[in-house]
């Protein structure tokens, strides 16, 4: 195929499926439902396997330093309110 072929074509599809002007008319969609098929038989002859999850490592969480003021420094922030009482 040289360039000028090959520009602008999709895939072909693995499964030809026949949309009828009725079937458009009716909402219904059987390229979905042809898919769903396909895709249930496959899960049937390979159904899915579930991980085992008993043998799980013990990892600790890492260690962080939690600021109080929420800027990244761990000095705590002196309020200036009236309602604080100051040592004189």
């Amino acid at each position: 195929m040289s360039d000028g072929e090959w520009k602008n074509y999709g895939t072909d599809p693995d499964i030809e499926v026949e949309i009828s002007p009725q079937d458009y008319a009716e909402g219904k969609d059987p390229q979905l439902d042809k898919a769903i098929s396909v895709v249930m038989n496959q899960l049937k002859k390979n159904p899915v396997k579930i991980p085992k999850f008993d043998k799980k490592p013990k990892l600790n969480l890492p260690l962080f330093n939690i600021s109080t003021n929420g800027n990244g420094s761990h000095k705590k922030k002196v309020s200036n309110k009236t309602n604080v009482k100051q040592k004189s």
